[in-house]
């Protein structure tokens, strides 16, 4: 017994450091990888395992993006679980004995009184059990972390880092330096900045050249997935995170597979489909149905256009910004201040089409975007259906494509188009719907559209009559 006792003494660890706040169990982080893997955001998946969004954001971006752990591996039935450590500081609390204890959750004896030597708290001068810090302890001792390949391996590091980020040179062997690039923030490519001048092989291309160069050298050997956990995963490997601009994308973090098949059109409900469109719309022969975009300016600039398919008359609708916008210093995740949020557009659109008689709005045809977000409310106030096109389908817009092709010699792409006032748009909308058109027998818009105004206004008069 006194040697059994000794050896129990001697297994107690040395002190550790304080371990903070107590960390989250793994099945948690593994649950929240997993809702990653499904194409959730971080602040959504944090959402769903029942962690805060900063944690969330904290173990993305320390990961680079990517599960830092083999999400498939289940821990053996061998270790004590957190739930048997709950269990057992529960019962130690009441005072049960070690074997009581063993009988209650179905352990051996020596299994509880290691455990409660071992992964004891100690930082009060006394031996007290609690769960967190065991599980604790327990993740701290289990760690075994292997020195990555391209750490013990400086040959291949060597290599993998100047097919990265090696200088180019002229066929002659001369160094060309390349643009300066800004510093690097650890987030991804600089917008609209200069990037530097690399070799940029790929991992992949690294990977497998390894094999063309090195025959026979079997320590020169590493996977594409190794190169990028090495640059993504923090602490990983030993090459330096900023390497990322080296690649193709420049991305800072992983993006997921899921993440790119995710809706990005959740607005677009299956009734609003374009093949739900009523049949009429595709032979032009009744007036009132209306195909509708944004162009889009300088600095988020916008102006709204909405053309009717038969007459090709044109209204355009005027979208200011709002107080407070400022271009790329406006708060993150803030309000929508560039004009043409889901709200703001909706408004205006309602402005605009509610000048027309209800036989004249028989629908609306808009491209996918957002900002036609609150269709359904526009509904509502206006009684017009809307119908969003297929994706990457302009053909299904063609009169109003065209049209915002003809309002570019006004509103020319890389201007700023929010210097214009409601008044000027309007003047330009009266130069189209003035201007003969050979698909109307040369007509001009405004006369095929006011000859059905007064076909309207004529049938009211008999009816009343």
């Amino acid at each position: 017994m006194v040697r059994r006792q000794q050896a129990a003494d001697r297994a107690i660890r040395p002190k550790l450091r304080s371990p903070g706040h107590p960390k989250f169990q793994r099945h948690i982080e593994a649950s929240f990888w997993v809702e990653i893997a499904r194409g959730l955001l971080p602040i959504e998946a944090a959402a769903v395992v029942g962690v805060s969004q900063p944690v969330g954001q904290r173990w993305f971006h320390n990961a680079g993006g990517m599960p830092p752990f083999d999400l498939k591996l289940q821990r053996s039935g061998r270790y004590l679980s957190f739930a048997e450590r709950e269990e057992i500081a529960l019962l130690k609390a009441q005072g049960t004995g070690v074997r009581e204890i063993a009988r209650a959750i179905g352990r051996d004896p020596g299994t509880i009184s290691r455990e409660l030597r071992r992964n004891a708290a100690t930082r009060g001068g006394k031996l007290e059990y609690r769960a967190s810090v065991a599980q604790w302890k327990t993740d701290m001792a289990a760690r075994r972390p292997k020195a990555a390949k391209l750490v013990a391996n400086p040959r291949l590091r060597i290599y993998v880092q100047e097919r990265l980020s090696g200088q180019i040179r002229t066929p002659h062997g001369i160094v060309i330096a390349g643009p300066e690039p800004p510093r690097f923030t650890g987030n991804n490519k600089p917008h609209r900045k200069d990037r530097a001048w690399s070799w940029a092989w790929s991992p992949e291309q690294i990977a497998n050249r390894l094999k063309v160069d090195f025959p026979d050298d079997e320590s020169m050997r590493i996977s594409h997935e190794a190169i990028y956990q090495s640059l993504y995963i923090e602490g990983r490997g030993a090459l330096k995170r900023e390497l990322v601009w080296c690649l193709r994308t420049g991305r800072a973090l992983r993006a997921p597979r899921e993440r790119s098949r995710r809706k990005t059109w959740a607005h677009v409900t299956p009734e609003t489909l374009i093949s739900e469109r009523p049949a009429e719309v595709e032979d032009r022969a009744v007036p009132g149905h209306w195909e509708g975009d944004l162009l889009i300016g300088l600095e988020r600039s916008a102006i709204g256009t909405v053309v009717e398919r038969k007459t090709r008359f044109t209204m355009l609708v005027h979208l200011p910004r709002e107080g407070g916008y400022r271009h790329k210093e406006t708060p993150k995740n803030g309000p929508a201040l560039a004009g043409y949020g889901a709200i703001t557009m909706k408004n205006a659109l309602t402005n605009t089409m509610s000048t027309l008689p209800t036989q004249l709005t028989r629908s609306l045809t808009w491209d996918r975007g957002k900002e036609m977000s609150a269709h359904a409310q526009f509904k509502v106030e206006t009684g017009i259906p809307v119908f969003f096109a297929d994706p990457q389908s302009p053909w299904q817009r063609g009169t109003n494509e065209n049209t915002n092709g003809l309002l570019r010699q006004y509103f020319p792409k890389g201007t700023d188009l929010s210097r214009w006032s409601a008044e000027e748009i309007e003047a330009v909308a009266h130069a189209l719907n003035t201007r003969p058109r050979k698909t109307l027998g040369w007509k001009t818009p405004a006369e095929a559209f006011n000859e059905h105004l007064l076909l309207l206004q004529q049938a009211g008069v008999a009816s009343t009559g």
